[in-house]
């Protein structure tokens, strides 16, 4: 399958699983008793409702160039934790809420995935279509979980670490944040990079990502083999 193709396909797999993720947030931080996100119009399924310009547009296309799966993030959605009827529940529910959603989709396309395989009138080139668009699709809901769950801001790890932080960590906390993104650019552009100008792999992202995605993919869908790693 050339580049291009794979392209295709991640962007049209990623953009989906990011939507959802959003809107369990912004559904959760709902349920939760604040209505900031649905005020918002955040609980839309509509993607430019959610597009950040870096990373669901530039990051997942890098990631595609250079040969790993389409992941990234959205822009964060709004919510104001003084309105839950529970504050230390609610900030951690709304944070894992799109992480969960994501493995929900997985283990759904796991199920399906399953079911396909069974519908042997269909001609082989088509069959191994559908089955890498599902492999593809499972495959960005794990990379886009475990990427979220990293502790570092805008992704969702940080928003659950810090309800579990005691109080006088805070302070220290804030101020790690104010060079999260830049850390987080380093993770994913900048080392790489500098592994490859120096003649050697280096990219712990990615190894973070096949270790637990990567492996997990490989449960659920044993037909295909991560050709990214």
């Amino acid at each position: 399958m050339n580049q291009f193709v794979l392209a295709v396909i991640g962007i049209a797999c990623f953009i989906p699983a990011i939507v959802v993720h959003e809107v369990a947030h912004g559904f959760v931080a709902y349920k939760m008793g604040d209505s900031t996100a649905k005020d918002a119009h955040r609980l839309s399924f509509n993607p430019l409702r959610h597009i950040d310009p870096f990373g669901t547009v530039l990051l997942p296309l890098l990631l595609v160039v250079m040969g790993g799966p389409a992941f990234g993030y959205a822009k964060p959605v709004p919510y104001d934790p003084r309105h839950f009827k529970n504050l230390k529940m609610g900030e951690i529910l709304v944070g894992l809420a799109g992480p969960a959603a994501n493995l929900a989709m997985a283990l759904l396309v796991a199920v399906i995935f399953f079911g396909a395989r069974q519908f042997s009138y269909l001609s082989p080139l088509v069959m191994s279509y559908v089955l890498f668009i599902l492999y593809y699709f499972g495959l960005i809901n794990l990379c886009l979980m475990f990427f979220n769950l990293l502790p570092i801001p805008p992704l969702d790890g940080s928003s659950i670490i810090v309800p579990l932080l005691p109080k006088t960590a805070l302070p220290a906390w804030y101020k790690i944040q104010r060079y999260a993104f830049p850390i987080l650019l380093v993770l994913v552009i900048g080392l790489p990079y500098l592994g490859s100008w120096l003649g050697f792999n280096f990219n712990p992202l990615s190894d973070y990502i096949q270790l637990t995605a990567g492996n997990l993919a490989n449960l659920l869908y044993p037909l295909y083999l991560p050709s990214w790693s």
